[in-house]
């Protein structure tokens, strides 16, 4: 079986003072930087937030079931498209 291989150049310690004296491992603990926990590396989930002009709102909105049936039958992105169509006959009629 080999032998675990290891460099001539590794380090024993990576402690930068003597963790047997007490003033140099309170100094240096002194100095050191608070943790303010892992929030701060965490990415974001989710969608970013919309600025208050794109946002939707829900509502509840009473639709004939052959219309709601043929708008679900489109596929994905239904919701979208009812939405545009409802813009584009706003816009038709102003």
């Amino acid at each position: 079986m080999n032998a675990k291989r290891t460099s001539t150049h590794t380090r024993k310690a990576d402690v930068p003072y003597d963790p047997k004296d007490p003033k140099a491992t309170a100094g240096f603990w002194a100095s050191a930087t608070p943790h303010e926990g892992a929030a701060g590396w965490r990415v974001a989930r989710g969608r970013p937030p919309k600025a208050a002009e794109d946002r939707k709102e829900q509502i509840a909105l009473r639709v004939d079931k052959d219309v709601l049936e043929w708008y679900r039958a489109q596929g994905r992105g239904w919701q979208t498209r009812m939405n545009a169509v409802l813009k584009a006959y706003r816009d038709a009629t102003l």
